[in-house]
């Protein structure tokens, strides 16, 4: 290729791309360091399981003997980038404009404090969450490999800690936090909903649970679950009303199931049945399946055989 003559053209495409970029459309809004980093929040995120789980996740670029100096070096670190975060984002979105610099910065500092308030707490809850995968997946070897190994537990935490910022009305870093958590794990769980203890992800790939979701205590869920809006046509009019299921206590959900819709209640002790599609309460004590599937062979000598799967057969599948 002769690139004699090339450099006029690069200037006419930069030229053309700047231009472009000056436009009105939202996308050219190029204030970056008005935001927040989404670099940077997944690095709090990071940092935040080094508290949580302290044997298990550590910053190596702290050299520090004594648990006590230890933690207070990673406190103080979380502390500024999460406030530096936290301030952003208070001029964000629907309140963008709407706060001095000096309201956000007091502002941004009360909510890193309450927020740190709340780790024992959150570790109360996922330490309920371990014991539930542990005690739940006849796969799981000892606690530890839970830990290092089971992405349920990795969403579910970034979950808990999100869930805490959400209810402090930080703007758009829960979401971003989740959605990392989502991106690492496959599973897809929104900071507003309201998760109790002892929750249990097995597998997880492909798991979503929306904003309104409602979900009780030892909820067990597989890969694939569903609990989801029965339709957002209505779009942002639809924003902050209940749009999601409100699961009960000690329910069990197999995998591929979708359980839709605001007014949806599955009631205390139940089990939904794999591939199961419920778009209305459930309730208490109650087994759901889907009625007598087929199951069709193609033989050997090129005709379908089918075969009804009979009342009595699993009607759910585990891994």
């Amino acid at each position: 290729m002769n690139y004699t003559g090339i450099e006029p053209e690069i200037d006419e495409l930069v030229q053309l791309v700047v231009s472009d970029l000056r436009g009105k459309k939202n996308i050219d809004d190029s204030d970056f360091y008005g935001k927040p980093d989404k670099h940077e929040v997944h690095s709090v995120v990071d940092a935040l399981f080094g508290i949580v789980y302290p044997g298990y996740y550590k910053d190596r670029n702290v050299k520090i003997y004594n648990q006590s100096h230890s933690v207070a070096v990673t406190v103080e670190n979380i502390f500024y980038h999460l406030n530096k975060l936290v301030v952003k984002a208070l001029d964000f979105c629907r309140n963008r404009g709407t706060m001095s610099e000096g309201d956000r910065k007091h502002e941004g500092f009360r909510i890193c404090s309450e927020f740190f308030r709340k780790i024992p707490e959150v570790r109360r809850l996922i330490e309920s969450d371990l014991l539930a995968a542990y005690d739940g997946d006849p796969a799981a070897g000892c606690l530890e490999e839970v830990i290092l190994a089971y992405p349920g537990l990795v969403a579910i935490t970034v979950y808990r800690l999100a869930h805490e910022l959400y209810r402090l009305n930080v703007p758009v870093i829960p979401r971003l936090m989740t959605e990392y958590a989502h991106a690492k794990t496959g599973i897809d769980i929104h900071p507003g909903a309201r998760i109790g203890e002892g929750f249990f992800i097995d597998h997880g790939t492909g798991i979503v649970i929306g904003e309104t979701s409602v979900i009780g205590k030892n909820v067990k869920i597989y890969q694939g679950v569903t609990i989801g809006s029965l339709s957002t046509r209505g779009g942002q009019k639809l924003s902050g009303v209940k749009r999601h299921p409100t699961i009960g206590d000690n329910v069990t959900i197999y995998a591929g199931a979708s359980i839709l819709g605001g007014e949806t209640v599955v009631g205390d002790n139940t089990v939904i049945g794999g591939n199961t599609f419920i778009t209305s309460s459930v309730p208490a004590n109650t087994k759901v399946r889907i009625k007598n599937p087929e199951i069709e062979y193609l033989t050997a000598d090129h005709k379908w055989q089918v075969e009804e799967v009979k009342p009595g057969d699993a009607w759910f599948y585990i891994i």
